[in-house]
């Protein structure tokens, strides 16, 4: 019996350590008297050390209210006259067992008496912020519910759940382009593959007029910081308005080509420079090639990066397949050439070639057989300079294509006839067959423009009368496909314009970018 009222004695003082109301049995020996101190002083230090605690959490919450009306942080003084009667409360909030919104693993106790810290008085005209902290009747994350957004203070920032955190996106704007521009994801005018630009409206009920040349600068665009490898307009007619540049500076750019020339995306998806770039037939998507050794293909819409694929080797061209596009071969500063599929980001062919790097790649009508260009320059590099090859079979079809000891930095296929254009760094681009034995054409030879070692492009208008060409020297040049005159000189840049981006709707519209950095348009 005295063991058992010993212990009864101190579950009482610790329910409650502060009644006076049932006093201590005498007739208790020494043990028991010592269990009851013992108990009672842990219980104060326990309330001590959480009296601090929930001073120390509240001045996170309401960073305003003067604390110093409640004391040090080693316990409320008793004389406090604010918070007097709340030690006199054994079943106030500090006697209640009390979890954080933070805390894991715990289950949280509601708040059964409120009423007492609601009795609160106010000080200096600031409601009590243990009332606020501790007494609301929900958890902080509930502050976000319209029906008890009255109940939050203004001076506590209510909890905000993690998937709604998340959902929030926080826009970068570039400060050169304020309005436009968000650097990989979307602008404040979204849905850019929604819009259709007016200036295209009026072409897209009727068949493409005659190809013609452009002669007058409508406007400069301005943003790359390095200069570009290529500009290309969107095979879609109702967003052909889109203009797709790829820059040394490691970004890749969309463009409003049509009538504002506003930034309408900024790409950063790569770490090395882009050195290629083109838009998958859909116009939905973006293939991008390397130096970081990677290609990535990119939802223009969002910015989100859909593949991404490592080649282990600088890559310097792609070419998606004609029939199936989520297949895409990827050549570079390796004798291999890989082709990935972007649904499984896996390689699915290697094609393997004594050469030293390939400058571009070239399917050619169907996607049966493709074109690879080497940089091999030797004695004998007449075998090695372009090379046919078979998709599926991975094996040489024919390397006696070209018998000149020319590197070719970039291949253009006709979009009508079975012939193909390769430019070459002998100042000149060559005519091919695209059928098999591939024969040079020698009697059409376009000349009149510089290479020099750059790596300039060349491009077929969409009914295939005109080839257009960079130059070394800045310029454009327009030609006769069928009789290798030179029809027109565009005095582009003044830096070396390395491609010419025929419009494939707008007659007269083309698109040009140099080795400085600067994107003009032309109609």
């Amino acid at each position: 019996m005295r063991e058992c009222h010993g212990k009864m004695s101190s579950l009482v003082a610790y329910e409650d350590s502060e009644s006076e109301d049932e006093p201590l049995d005498p007739t208790e020996d020494g043990a028991s008297t010592s269990v009851q101190t013992g108990s009672f002083k842990q219980n104060q230090e326990i309330k001590l050390r959480f009296n601090s605690q929930v001073t120390q959490r509240a001045q996170l919450f309401t960073p305003d209210y003067d604390w110093t009306l409640l004391g040090n942080h080693e316990g409320i003084p008793e004389k406090s006259p604010s918070l007097a009667h709340v030690q006199s409360q054994p079943q106030s909030c500090f006697d209640q067992e009390i979890n954080y919104c933070g805390s894991r693993g715990a289950k949280h106790k509601p708040f059964e008496d409120t009423a007492t810290c609601q009795s609160l008085p106010a000080t200096q005209g600031n409601s009590c912020p243990l009332q606020t902290f501790f007494h609301t009747p929900q958890r902080f994350g509930d502050g976000m519910n319209p029906k008890r957004q009255n109940n939050v203070p203004s001076g506590v920032r209510p909890y905000i759940p993690k998937r709604q955190r998340l959902s929030t996106t926080v826009e970068t704007v570039d400060p050169k382009y304020p309005a436009e521009q968000v650097p990989g994801s979307q602008t404040k005018e979204s849905q850019i593959l929604l819009d259709v630009s007016e200036r295209v409206k009026p072409y897209l009920a009727h068949k493409p007029d005659t190809a013609g040349i452009p002669r007058r600068l409508l406007m400069r665009l301005e943003g790359h910081q390095g200069p570009v490898n290529t500009v290309q307009w969107c095979p879609m007619p109702h967003l052909s308005h889109l203009l797709l540049s790829a820059s040394m500076d490691k970004t890749f750019k969309v463009w409003d080509g049509a009538e504002s020339g506003r930034c309408l995306r900024d790409y950063t998806c790569h770490l090395g420079a882009v050195r290629d770039a083109c838009w998958t037939p859909c116009g939905r998507h973006l293939l991008t090639g390397s130096f970081d050794n990677t290609t990535v293909v990119t939802d223009v819409e969002t910015g989100q990066r859909i593949a991404k694929l490592d080649n282990q080797f600088k890559v310097m061209c792609v070419a998606l397949h004609p029939s199936n596009p989520d297949v895409f071969l990827c050549g570079g500063h390796s004798s291999v050439v890989k082709a990935w599929d972007s649904r499984s980001c896996k390689m699915v062919k290697t094609y393997k070639a004594g050469i030293q790097q390939t400058l571009d790649i070239l399917f050619l009508r169907g996607g049966i057989d493709f074109i690879t260009s080497s940089d091999c320059v030797s004695r004998d590099s007449a075998d090695r300079t372009l090379i046919a090859w078979d998709f599926q079979t991975t094996a040489k079809v024919s390397n006696q294509i070209y018998h000149e000891r020319y590197t070719c930095p970039s291949l253009a296929l006709h979009p009508l006839e079975e012939s193909f254009v390769a430019q070459t760094n002998g100042n000149y681009m060559a005519a091919f067959s695209s059928q098999r034995p591939y024969r040079m054409n020698k009697r059409r030879r376009y000349e009149g423009h510089k290479v020099e070692g750059y790596a300039v492009q060349c491009e077929f208008s969409q009914d295939g009368t005109i080839l257009a060409s960079g130059s070394a020297t800045g310029s454009g040049h327009f030609y006769d496909y069928h009789n290798a005159r030179m029809l027109h000189t565009l005095r582009a840049h003044s830096q070396p314009c390395l491609c010419v981006s025929q419009h494939p709707v707008l007659p007269a519209t083309a698109a040009t970018c140099d080795w400085a950095g600067e994107i003009k348009i032309w109609h």
